[in-house]
C-alpha cells in the first residue's frame, strides 16, 4: 500500500518555487524535440554560435590536460587566467583591477547569480531594463529581492540615465545594466553610459554590469566596457563577463566578475559552497583565448553583420512587423504586435503556432518582460535564416 508521504507533492523550497524555468532553454527543448521526431527545425531560439571553438583554444585545453593540469584549482581560478583577464581590461579599456579583484565562474550566469545573492538581502529592490535577460529577475527573487523594471519601450529599447533616476527609491541596492542587450541588441551609448552610473553613484546603488555581448558590436556603436570608467563610479561595480559568445565556448562553462576586493571575497564564498573552481582546462582554454589570436571573433563579427542586415530588410518586408536595429549582440527583436489577432492573442500564443505550423523556433518576447514582441537568433546559417523567414512570412500572411 502507497503511503501518504510517497503521493505528497514535492516539498520545493521558498526561495525555488519564487522562480520559473527558463523560457530560452525550454525554447531549445522544444527545438531537441522536434528533431528527435526527424521532423527539421529552423531554430532561432538558442543564444549559441554556430561557430566552432578555435583551434588555437581546444589545443590549449587539450595541452592542458595532456600536462596533467586536471586536478582542483583555487576557487578564484588560476593566475594565469587572473593575469590575462587584468592584462585585457588594461590593454583594451585602460582598467586597472588586481588579482583580489578578479575571480573566474563556471560560466556568465553564475557570475550574475554569485554577484546578485551575495549582496541582496530579502525585500532589497534591484532595478531591471526592460526587455531584460530572463534570468535577472529569477535569480533576485531566489535571492528574495524584489525586482523593479523600468520601461524603455519609448526609446527603441534603449536605457537613459533620466529614467534610472525616475524609478530609483530608497530600498533600491542594486541595478542590472546590459549592453549590449540580450534579448535587443540594442547598446546604451558610452556616454549615457558614464551618467546612468552617476546617478547610481551618488545614491550608493551598487551596479551589476552584464557585458557577455562585449565585443560583438556594430559600427558605429562603439565596444564598450563599464570597467573603463573612472575609479570613483567603479567603487560599487561588478562586471559579469563570458567566454562563451566571444569565443563561441558556450558548452566550456568559462565565465569571469571584476569587482571590488570584498565583494569578490563575498562571491568566493558562495562559490565555495557551490560550484568551487571553475573546470581546470577550460580555464587554460580561457587564457589562450585571451592571449592569443583574435581573428576569430573578427570573424564571427563581419558574419554577424552581413546576417543582421539581411534579417532586419526581411522582416520589415513581411506586413505587421517592425523591428528595432541592433547595435550589438546577434539578436533581432521584432514586434508582432500587429499579427496578433483572431487565433493568436499574445506573443507566446504565436511562437507555439509557429512551431506548430511551420516547424520554426523563436522566443516568446514576454520572457524577456515585453509581450507582443519575439527574439530571434541570427547565430546561424544565412540558408537557415532564409527558408525560417520565408516561413514566418508564410505563417503572418495566413493569419489575416
Amino acid at each position: 500500500m502507497m503511503t501518504q508521504s510517497a503521493i505528497s507533492p514535492f516539498p520545493v523550497s521558498q526561495d525555488v518555487s519564487r522562480m520559473k524555468p527558463s523560457s530560452t532553454m525550454a525554447a531549445m527543448q522544444a527545438a531537441q524535440a522536434l528533431r528527435a521526431t526527424g521532423v527539421p527545425v529552423f531554430d532561432f531560439g538558442a543564444g549559441e554560435p554556430d561557430f566552432d571553438t578555435p583551434d588555437n583554444i581546444k589545443r590549449a585545453a587539450a595541452e592542458a590536460m595532456g600536462a596533467g593540469k586536471t586536478k582542483y584549482t583555487a576557487t578564484a581560478g588560476i593566475q594565469e587566467l587572473q593575469q590575462a583577464l587584468i592584462d585585457f581590461y588594461a590593454d583594451r579599456f585602460g582598467a586597472r583591477y588586481e588579482r583580489p579583484e578578479v575571480m573566474a565562474t563556471s560560466g556568465g550566469k553564475q557570475a550574475i547569480f554569485n554577484a546578485i545573492v551575495s549582496l541582496i538581502n530579502p525585500g532589497d529592490e534591484v532595478l531591471i531594463a526592460k526587455p531584460y535577460w530572463v534570468s535577472f529577475p529569477e535569480i533576485v527573487a531566489f535571492a528574495g529581492g524584489i525586482s523593479v523594471y523600468i520601461e524603455t519601450e519609448d526609446n527603441g529599447f534603449v536605457l537613459t540615465a533620466e529614467t534610472v533616476k525616475r524609478a530609483i527609491t530608497p530600498k533600491t541596492k542594486v541595478a542590472i545594466l546590459n549592453s549590449p542587450s540580450n534579448p535587443s541588441g540594442r547598446v546604451i551609448p558610452p556616454a549615457e553610459f558614464q551618467k546612468i552610473m552617476e546617478v547610481l553613484a551618488d545614491r550608493d546603488i551598487y551596479v551589476i554590469s552584464d557585458e557577455c555581448y562585449l565585443r560583438f558590436v556594430y559600427p558605429p556603436a562603439e565596444v564598450y566596457s563599464a570597467a573603463s570608467l573612472p575609479a570613483e563610479l567603479r567603487s560599487r561595480l561588478c562586471v559579469a563577463g563570458s567566454f562563451s559568445k566571444t569565443y563561441a565556448m558556450t558548452g566550456w562553462r568559462i565565465g569571469y566578475t571584476l569587482a571590488p576586493a570584498d565583494w569578490t571575497r563575498a562571491m568566493l564564498k558562495l562559490a565555495s559552497h557551490s560550484t568551487s573552481n571553475p573546470t581546470s582546462f577550460a580555464q587554460w582554454a580561457a587564457t589562450e583565448a585571451l592571449r592569443g589570436p583574435q581573428d576569430s571573433v573578427a570573424t564571427m563579427l563581419a558574419e554577424y553583420t552581413v546576417r543582421r542586415e539581411w534579417l532586419l530588410k526581411a522582416l520589415r518586408e513581411i506586413p505587421g512587423v517592425t523591428c528595432n536595429e541592433p547595435e550589438g549582440a546577434f539578436y533581432a527583436f521584432p514586434s508582432v504586435r500587429a499579427c496578433l489577432n483572431g487565433e493568436f492573442k499574445t506573443s507566446d500564443q504565436f511562437a507555439q503556432g509557429l512551431l506548430e505550423q511551420e516547424q520554426t523556433v523563436v522566443t516568446d518576447g514576454a520572457a524577456f518582460g515585453a509581450e507582443g514582441y519575439l527574439r530571434i537568433s541570427y547565430a546561424t546559417s544565412m540558408e537557415q535564416l532564409h527558408e525560417g523567414i520565408k516561413r514566418i512570412g508564410r505563417f503572418v500572411a495566413n493569419l489575416h
